[in-house]
């Protein structure tokens, strides 16, 4: 997300600097425990809980190392890590977004954890997801959780119109207007960020910039036409009209928890919230199925998730401590306990238990993750959202062509990755 999500921690700048830890002894001598800082980005209210509580384990284990715990807001941490590092005064083991990684990696912010007791358990990891935190063949971050988007949608709504999962978009328009026409409410709300339009584009056999062509790709024809098709879901029977407000996705997920609609395009961290709506007290009504195909046939969304980095500018003891500290948050039983408490999906194949699978949300999307399409190795490449983001609810708005804002988002993209033609 990552994507807009609404995380509620508010941290102030200067307590985040005054719980950095950079390197020091963070208050602890030379004979008591080491002190190390964890910047979490995840839900405060959903899911850190989980992770306090997985502290208090670790620190029952481990009485030679205490964990500072430091709540950040998801969409202010990327910045506030990156001043705080370069000024070697970061947290010694970061929560990073998985497009984050690579780009603290090339600034040389991040410890490499190729041979460490961080990546002890490297072979038990999906493969995609150990390749997609390196960098320059090396190794910045251990998988802690993973994620993709799917259409998920109300099971019940769907039946009573008596439509079934879309397989691409064009299905999904015919079965929104029938949706509409049984049950009185739209059948699908699209999203405006760049994120969750970004399974448009692999649905055209496209991306935002190729990289190993070193080409923006972002306003090429096929590009066009996957935007077009995005476009096209914002008006029309049973497809409801783009919300462009600062509160979209705020807007979108509770209308479908409460069943105002009846699908929309989400990822798991908000299983939890799902269950929490009317509309899925019964968690079996939870519909979850891979977003659908463009006109290639090819359906897919991004690869997300959240590795645990270790800070580079931290000193050998606090290092060792955080590479401990790493290992266990990301161990087999660590994540079955996140799982199971914060229905997020696991990064290795032995915390997916049965019990883990019991639920209905991570059953879901565990069977959606093939069709995931990972990042390119471009440090940029999260970045290149930003324009897109400006750009798009422009677009759907209605305040601005498809052709204009395309190339508007063509040339700030151009700035951010220079070396790349058009």
């Amino acid at each position: 997300m990552r994507r807009g999500i609404a995380a509620t921690a508010l941290v102030a700048s200067l307590a985040l600097a005054a719980t950095a830890c950079g390197g020091d002894d963070s208050g602890s001598d030379s004979s008591g425990p080491v002190t190390i800082t964890w910047w979490d980005t995840s839900n405060a209210t959903n899911e850190a809980p989980t992770y306090k509580a997985l502290i208090k384990e670790f620190e029952a284990a481990n009485k030679d190392v205490k964990v500072k715990y430091v709540n950040v807001q998801f969409d202010q941490a990327q910045n506030k890590f990156d001043t705080a590092a370069g000024s070697k005064g970061a947290p010694d083991v970061l929560r990073s977004e998985v497009g984050w990684t690579p780009a603290f990696a090339k600034k040389s912010y991040l410890l490499p954890l190729d041979g460490t007791e961080a990546l002890a358990d490297q072979a038990k990891f999906k493969p995609n997801l150990i390749e997609q935190a390196k960098y320059e063949g090396k190794t910045y971050g251990v998988p802690l959780v993973t994620d993709t988007l799917a259409l998920v949608y109300n099971k019940a709504l769907f039946e009573k119109a008596g439509v079934e999962a879309p397989k691409t978009w064009d299905d999904l328009k015919k079965a929104a207007a029938t949706i509409k026409d049984k049950t009185g409410v739209d059948g699908y709300w699209g999203s405006t960020q760049a994120y969750y339009a970004q399974s448009f584009l692999y649905g055209e056999g496209t991306d935002t910039v190729d990289a190993a062509a070193k080409k923006i790709t972002v306003n090429s024809p096929a590009a066009q036409k996957a935007y077009g098709t995005w476009l096209s879901l914002f008006s029309g029977k049973g497809l409801h009209k783009a919300d462009t407000t600062a509160d979209a996705y705020a807007h979108i997920q509770d209308a479908f928890v409460n069943g105002k609609v009846a699908a929309i395009v989400q990822g798991p961290w908000e299983i939890t919230n799902f269950y929490k709506g009317s509309a899925f007290k019964d968690k079996n009504n939870l519909g979850i199925a891979t977003v659908p195909a463009g006109s290639t046939g090819k359906a897919g969304a991004p690869t997300g998730g959240h590795n645990l980095s270790v800070y580079a500018g931290s000193d050998a003891a606090h290092q060792k401590a955080a590479l401990k500290f790493v290992n266990f948050m990301t161990s087999a039983k660590s994540q079955a306990t996140i799982a199971l408490k914060n229905s997020t999906l696991p990064t290795r194949d032995d915390a997916y238990t049965a019990e883990v699978k019991a639920d209905p949300g991570i059953a879901g999307y565990q069977g959606v993750l093939a069709a995931a399409q990972p990042r390119p190795a471009l440090p940029e490449y999260s970045s290149l959202w930003g324009p897109l983001d400006t750009e798009l609810p422009k677009i759907a708005g209605g305040k601005e062509s498809l052709d204009k804002g395309l190339s508007n988002a063509e040339t700030a993209i151009a700035k951010l990755v220079p070396d790349f033609s058009k």
